[in-house]
């Protein structure tokens, strides 16, 4: 059985720093080489064989772990919030921290994260790319009405964003003037636009053959729309990762993190680690989620009478993360299970 060598790399946008060792942690390589697909390509022909790679995760993170996985005997991504805590020290640099991450995956101490398959992860980013239109749409919106309450334009709000309303509001109204007319067109061109291409780019989500079966599926969950259930399963990727809706939840950022000290518990806000695109878009579904569901709808109701909206719409959405998860899981529509009162005879 040929020996494992063990390569710890720490990446950077032009950068790429390397340490190689053998299991019993005696260096045979370090330095560092420019981050490009040339420069990788050379170097791997002069890697000592089998080898495994582990590196931070980061926004320059993908690209390398595709280009590397075929050649690699195995390939880790490491949690850098955790990978920080354990090889925390005083003097820190790029050769030291490819050293460390060298060192956690040969002693098997590297927190690894999940890494999310290629096809995944390309959906993924034309997602987001949808909620930046989406955002930027919204902005062009409010602008819109910054600018006639600048000039004290009386408007109908609800009807202001309908084309025939907007083109009506432009060719009547004396207290537009001229300049203004136009940057108001300039406006509604630009959400015109952003709205053609948000509706592509989610049409195009919706017919992919690789999501299509999956956010069918989702979207039999009352409430659940394209946006959340492509979400779900592009955020997510494989549901089977996560052993408990727990810590599905806590994925999703719906639960305070836990501070308890001998007999003392304390509950903190809304933990900041987790993944903010599910957060968002889980939420606002809540919201919308009594609406169409009525068992959603006794649930809000009754965590509201506590007292607090804002933890009732969370209970809803944690709730909806166990429907998205049962339907995930189990691959088969959502189905309401009836529960009949049986008396014992």
């Amino acid at each position: 059985m040929q020996p494992m060598y063990y390569i710890g790399l720490d990446v950077h946008k032009r950068t790429i720093s390397y340490c190689v060792k053998d299991g019993s942690g005696v260096i045979h390589a370090e330095g560092t080489l420019p981050a490009t697909r040339l420069d990788l390509d050379r170097w791997m022909k002069t890697l000592p064989q089998p080898w495994t790679a582990a590196m931070e995760a980061t926004v320059f993170t993908g690209w390398i772990y595709d280009h590397l996985q075929p050649h690699a005997a195995a390939l880790k991504v490491a949690h850098p919030l955790m990978l920080r805590a354990i090889a925390a020290a005083k003097k820190k640099n790029d050769r030291i921290d490819a050293k460390k991450i060298c060192d956690c995956l040969r002693c098997d101490f590297l927190p690894e994260c999940y890494m999310a398959s290629t096809a995944i992860r390309e959906r993924r980013r034309t997602l987001r790319y949808r909620n930046l239109l989406v955002r930027q749409m919204v902005q062009m919106k409010n602008k819109i009405s910054m600018l006639l309450m600048e000039a004290r334009v009386s408007y109908n709000k609800q009807r202001l964003h309908k084309a025939g309303y907007f083109r009506e509001l432009l060719t009547t109204n004396p207290d537009i003037p001229e300049g203004l007319r136009s940057l108001l067109r300039l406006c509604r061109e630009t959400v015109v636009r952003l709205s053609k291409t948000e509706s592509a780019l989610v049409r195009s989500l919706e017919q992919d053959s690789l999501l299509m079966d999956r956010v069918e599926r989702l979207m039999t969950i009352p409430a659940v729309g394209p946006i959340t259930a492509l979400t779900w399963a592009l955020e997510v990727g494989d549901v089977k990762r996560f052993s408990s809706i727990k810590k599905a939840v806590s994925y999703c950022g719906l639960c305070g993190a836990e501070k308890s000290s001998g007999n003392t518990i304390q509950r903190t806000p809304l933990s900041k680690q987790r993944n903010k695109h599910l957060q968002t878009t889980l939420i606002e579904a809540a919201k919308m989620a009594p609406r169409y569901n009525s068992s959603l709808a006794l649930l809000y109701d009754g965590e509201k009478q506590k007292g607090n909206a804002n933890r009732a719409t969370l209970a809803v959405a944690r709730k909806l993360v166990a429907y998205l998860m049962a339907v995930d899981r189990g691959q088969r529509n959502f189905q309401v299970m009836e529960t009949s009162n049986c008396v014992a005879a």
